[in-house]
């Protein structure tokens, strides 16, 4: 798998921003105390993490220690250090900046998850707003289907009415996925192969079934978003059973697809 840009920005900034910032930093050894030319290389640090991952962080606060010790710990231009502060500046340089590189891609992570819980709010308060005002069942599963496609990362979805034709594997309301009567591994195999049915079921009627098909490759999505989509599927079904009688099993209509 490729990297990521952002991650290979990341890691080629872990290399390179701190030799620069060191090297900037050649004319003001002799004015600024060794802690606070330290000090500053753990901003250096502290930049890459947050913009990369705890990997690029732990790079660069490799690459801190190293540099500091090659321009701004005598002897200059060398490896060795004579001064015990200069030893212990230089092991506290690294110590602190693999810390702070944790902290600070943790609190990437914690960003990007609250980010995520958002997106999930919205897509839910989206489609409760039009279920509430629309009159088209057809557009209300068209949109779940986008939001489906999306919140999956499927390659398609269409929705069809009270059919319950073969026995394609099934994503249940806790967020698992039944093939054949088992349980499939989604986390550790992917998605299983063909599409996937999500029922839409309210008040223990059968309204319809959205047919997931997985984009070729792609992960398993979270448990999170798994059960966002059985949420989702709730208010579709929730939505038919206001404007219309439950559909038998064997009544056909016109599947509704994403796109």
């Amino acid at each position: 798998m490729r990297m990521p840009l952002r991650d290979a920005a990341a890691l080629a900034a872990a290399v390179l921003a701190p030799f620069l910032v060191a090297l900037a930093l050649v004319p003001a050894r002799t004015g600024l105390t060794e802690t606070n030319l330290a000090l500053l290389l753990v901003v250096v640090v502290v930049a890459v993490a947050a913009l990369g991952n705890r990997w690029a962080g732990a790079l660069a606060a490799l690459s801190a220690a190293f540099w500091y010790d090659f321009f701004l710990a005598a002897p200059y231009y060398s490896l060795r250090i004579h001064g015990r502060a200069d030893v212990e500046t230089a092991i506290l340089l690294l110590l602190v900046g693999l810390i702070v590189s944790q902290l600070a891609a943790r609190g990437r992570l914690l960003g990007a998850v609250a980010l995520r819980d958002a997106r999930h709010l919205e897509r839910l308060h989206t489609t409760n707003r039009l279920a509430e005002t629309s009159r088209s069942p057809d557009d209300l599963a068209r949109v779940i289907c986008s939001h489906l496609v999306e919140l999956l990362g499927l390659a398609d979805c269409r929705f069809e009415y009270g059919t319950l034709l073969g026995r394609p594997p099934r994503l249940r309301p806790d967020g698992t996925v039944q093939v054949d009567g088992w349980i499939w591994d989604l986390e550790r195999q992917g998605w299983p192969e063909g599409p996937v049915e999500l029922r839409a079921v309210a008040g223990g009627h059968y309204q319809g079934r959205f047919l997931l098909t997985p984009m070729p490759g792609a992960p398993a999505p979270s448990l999170e978003a798994r059960l966002v989509a059985v949420d989702l599927a709730g208010r579709a079904a929730a939505a038919l059973a206001a404007t219309a009688a439950p559909c038998p099993p064997d009544r056909a209509r016109q599947p509704v697809s994403s796109g």
